[in-house]
């Protein structure tokens, strides 16, 4: 039987096709559109937070142009069981994500929150102690004051914001072990789902998708192998997750969790609704790059009435590496302020570099 030869479109054919094409596309951005517009509307639902000029330590002006290059904003993950309030209440995560503005890579270090870090009353404390004592404020400028950074702009959210982004993004994808499993049930799960009115059915070892309950139960998970450390890797995984997720949605999930009252009820933030917008709007031109604790050389000990501490080893040092790390500047001198921190911590622990212990996170 002889093959049938594909006759070519007329122009007619043609037109309709392309003019086919151009329906979806419009249909597709406006979608888009409808879905910003109609959160723009909903954005007196956030608690937004004009902050001022926040302080930072004396910077040099090369500094200054580098820092220039990017967008910092920090991210506090609060456990203050009092859903919506963000004046105060223990940071339980702690993050910075640096966006390059030429090339959209956003590189996140999450700080552990038993780092023996310097408060505005120049007392060494866990970095932690920052939020709960002073809020977002103070957090932040713990960060600037410590890292050399120049972070103008937070996102905070509580239990029931990230319980609820991960149900409206599908759950994540998580590996679990046997220890993390019957931390979760035992205990970790219960007290979330209490908190946030959600529900949970458990969980086993193995690869599965945690629902938005289970998911915040297991960045929460701190008493396991490799303690806070391993934590803060737990946080930074979920965070690629729904990051990877919210960047593959398709227009009407978008739509969807850009307008979920129960999600913009649950941040309290200093961006602007312009400046959310715009973020969002360029979402797909965005890439997760690489994510790190912090500091990266470091040691634990107990210090009297200050606790169990993570010590950086030293913290110039870290902060040098901090820089390579986010900015990939080579050989940063840290300010006179971090130096003056890190002989302030080396004093206090005895630790310097030669007491850094490597670990896997």
């Amino acid at each position: 039987m002889a093959k049938k030869i594909k006759q070519p479109l007329t122009k007619a054919e043609k037109r309709k096709k392309r003019r086919k094409t151009l329906i979806i596309i419009e249909v597709i951005i406006l979608l888009i559109v409808v879905a910003f517009l109609v959160a723009w509307l909903k954005f007196g639902l956030i608690s937004c937070e004009d902050l001022g000029d926040l302080s930072k330590n004396k910077l040099s002006t090369d500094t200054i142009d580098l820092l220039k290059g990017y967008k910092c904003i920090a991210f506090f993950g609060v456990d203050n069981r009092s859903n919506g309030n963000f004046e105060s209440g223990n940071s339980d995560s702690i993050m910075v994500a640096c966006i390059n503005n030429d090339t959209k890579e956003v590189r996140v270090i999450s700080l552990y929150r038993d780092t023996a870090l310097m408060m505005k009353d120049n007392v060494i404390r866990k970095c932690n102690y920052a939020y709960n004592h002073g809020g977002y404020q103070e957090a932040i400028e713990m960060l600037n004051r410590n890292l050399d950074l120049d972070i103008q702009e937070y996102i905070a959210v509580d239990f029931n914001a990230l319980s609820d982004v991960i149900d409206d993004v599908g759950g994540v994808e998580i590996d679990l072990t046997a220890e993390e499993a019957k931390l979760m049930n035992n205990d970790y799960i219960g007290e979330v789902a209490s908190i946030t009115g959600k529900h949970s059915d458990g969980v086993a070892a193995g690869h599965q998708t945690l629902n938005g309950v289970e998911a915040t139960a297991y960045c929460r998970l701190r008493y396991t192998s490799g303690g806070d450390f391993k934590r803060a890797e737990r946080q930074r995984t979920v965070l690629s997750q729904i990051v990877n997720k919210v960047k593959n949605m398709s227009a009407a999930q978008a739509l969807k969790l850009a307008t979920d009252e129960n999600v913009l009820k649950e941040i309290s933030t200093s961006l602007s609704a312009s400046e959310i917008a715009t973020l969002a709007s360029a979402l797909r031109d965005y890439n997760l790059g690489a994510t790190s604790g912090f500091p990266f050389d470091k040691t634990t000990g107990t210090y009297g009435s200050k606790g169990s501490l993570v010590v950086p080893c030293t913290l110039d040092t870290n902060v040098s590496k901090l820089y390579f790390f986010l900015f990939n500047k080579e050989g940063y001198v840290p300010s006179e302020e971090v130096k003056k921190i890190s002989r302030d911590i080396v004093d206090l622990t005895g630790k310097t570099e030669k007491n850094a212990e490597v670990d896997e996170y």
